[in-house]
């Protein structure tokens, strides 16, 4: 039995009908709307199905209409089509055999209904569901050639142990006595013998961690002054007294070490004790003693020192402003977000790079003050434009600072901002002092609504472990693998890898410096999710910031 004729569409309606004999392929207006171009008179069937739909969704198209022609029988499917502009939508399309009285087939008609919305939610659960099967529960973890802490979780605890009372912090410094037979890998082998030996020497009490390169840091919580400093001596005449046998050398340590006290009441954080502390061990290298003895961590005015109030004082001044670089999102090819970017107005009041000020700020602990300022203008800034999406930098000494979740928790509230409106963007991973707080703010964050993103991805092997450690929803591939792209195979693999990564984790991807067409089609190729670079817009003030829009694509040649 012949199938009935299918009801023919309304114009205004997205439809297409296909017909074998010839080719013959003819749409309605509403699915020239939806694509942004009519089909083309000398296109075959084969070169629109490449044309206008997804690479990913090629061979799904095609079975399903394999299959409504086989069948004879209608057909659904979900595909993604592309427009002229080069971004992607969603729809839910109906294919429906068109038949001839003795039941040939002889062509196809399909009615499409843009589900983009729709879609978009069902990626974004998915999204979420891989994010929480691939984020740890717990940021412990140990250094992998010792065995002990690693620096970031080791200042947890010693925050940790500074809340609950008083103690000690001490750092020890070791090297071998000589050089001739050692490995270059040799002061890796020497600090593993080297942490088993103070273990044996540690109390049950005592906490070990990795402190550096060289150096290892012992815990001594609730130790006496008395106690600690006759602690530390045993720590140190140890290394110093014992021979060590490597794989391929015999030799002694010199050690060295720089013993600090804390209080609970002390003004200085673990990041400030073990600076001091490292300090120390240098001052004994120096005079060629054992140990140097810190009684009270060095007074916070002290350490920050002038620099401090030249910070503040630039901060109240009006001498720092904050510009905004549009990010587009490549399947709508709609600038949806702007990275905020700190800039500093000189003498002539035009705006410089602040990176050689950011830099020291870095050094001397003073850029929490700095990133706060950005973050209460950018809250500023959102409150009175809902319609923007913004980017804020924050360095990872900040991130794991323990005021900076109740600070910013503080302003969104007060400045009424929607928190889907931000997110907070982590530079320098390298810096986070102290892992668990910089995970609390994460969780926080994101438990308000806003969104965590991770600079500079795929800068070195340490970034792919921050995937693990927080919720990051956003990623910022390095700039450097995609100034040269289009010609560098290299980058490309590398890049395709980057992105294949990020998707298994439910992580979106950002690529940065993006100059020229010929990149942004290829990253649109390699799966990217947004761009940035001066193709789509340069840094400008922020008081010049427009509604969203559309990039205009020109023609390709």
């Amino acid at each position: 039995m012949p199938l009935p004729e299918p009801r023919a569409p309304a114009d205004d309606e997205a439809w297409f009908s296909y017909r074998a004999a010839g080719e013959e392929i003819v749409w309605s207006d509403g699915l020239t709307a939806l694509l942004g171009r009519p089909p083309a008179d000398t296109e075959l069937s084969r070169q629109i199905l490449a044309r206008h739909v997804h690479t990913e969704d090629h061979a799904k198209a095609l079975g399903a209409i394999t299959r409504a022609w086989t069948a004879r029988e209608p057909v659904r499917t979900t595909i993604r089509l592309l427009r002229a502009d080069g971004g992607w939508f969603d729809v839910d399309c109906r294919l429906e055999p068109i038949s001839e009285p003795d039941g040939t087939v002889h062509g196809i008609r399909g009615v499409l209904r843009d589900v983009s919305v729709r879609e978009r939610a069902r990626r974004e659960v998915a999204r979420l569901s891989r994010r929480g099967e691939t984020v740890r529960a717990s940021v412990v973890e140990r250094d992998p050639a010792t065995g002990l802490l690693t620096r970031g979780r080791f200042a947890d605890e010693l925050d940790r142990a500074q809340r609950r009372g008083g103690g000690a912090l001490l750092v020890i410094r070791i090297e071998p006595d000589h050089a001739d037979g050692v490995r270059a890998d040799g002061n890796a082998e020497l600090l593993q013998r080297a942490a088993r030996l103070l273990e044996g020497v540690a109390r049950p009490d005592d906490l070990l961690g990795r402190a550096g390169p060289n150096e290892i840091a012992v815990l001594l919580a609730g130790a006496s002054w008395v106690m600690a400093r006759r602690q530390s001596d045993l720590f140190v005449e140890a290394l110093r007294t014992q021979s060590f046998v490597l794989p391929e050398a015999w030799l002694r340590a010199r050690a060295w070490a720089g013993l600090v006290r804390f209080r609970p009441d002390g003004e200085a954080g673990s990041h400030d004790l073990l600076i001091d502390a490292e300090h120390a061990w240098r001052l004994a290298r120096e005079g060629d003693r054992p140990l140097t003895l810190v009684a009270d961590p060095v007074a916070a005015r002290d350490r920050q020192g002038s620099y401090r109030g030249r910070v503040a004082d630039a901060l109240g001044t009006d001498r720092y402003t904050l510009y905004a670089q549009p990010i587009l999102e490549l399947q709508t090819n709609r600038v949806l977000r702007h990275e905020l970017l700190l800039r500093i107005l000189d003498e002539a009041g035009t705006p410089q790079s602040p990176t050689q000020v950011l830099d020291a700020a870095e050094r001397l602990d003073a850029i929490y003050d700095i990133d706060l300022w950005v973050v209460e203008r950018a809250l500023e800034l959102a409150a009175t434009r809902a319609d923007l999406s913004l980017q804020i930098n924050l360095s990872g000494r900040s991130v794991g600072d323990p005021r900076l979740t109740a600070e910013v928790e503080a302003l969104i509230e007060r400045y009424g901002v929607n928190p889907e409106q931000l997110t907070f963007e982590i530079t320098e991973t390298a810096l986070i002092g102290n892992l668990s707080e910089a995970r609390h703010f994460a969780d926080r964050i994101r438990d308000l609504g806003c969104q965590l993103a991770l600079d500079d991805f795929g800068s070195g092997y340490g970034s792919f472990r921050y995937l693990r450690l927080f919720p990051i929803d956003l990623v910022k591939i390095d700039g450097e693998y995609v100034v040269n792209l289009v010609h560098n195979e290299e980058d490309q693999v590398l890049v395709r890898a980057l992105v294949q990564v990020c998707q298994a984790y439910g992580i979106h991807t950002v690529a940065e410096f993006v100059q020229d067409e010929p990149t942004l089609r290829l990253l649109r190729e390699l799966g990217v999710d947004y761009v940035q670079g001066y193709l789509i817009g340069r840094p400008a003030p922020v008081e010049e910031l427009r509604p969203v829009a559309r990039l205009r694509r020109s023609k390709r040649p």
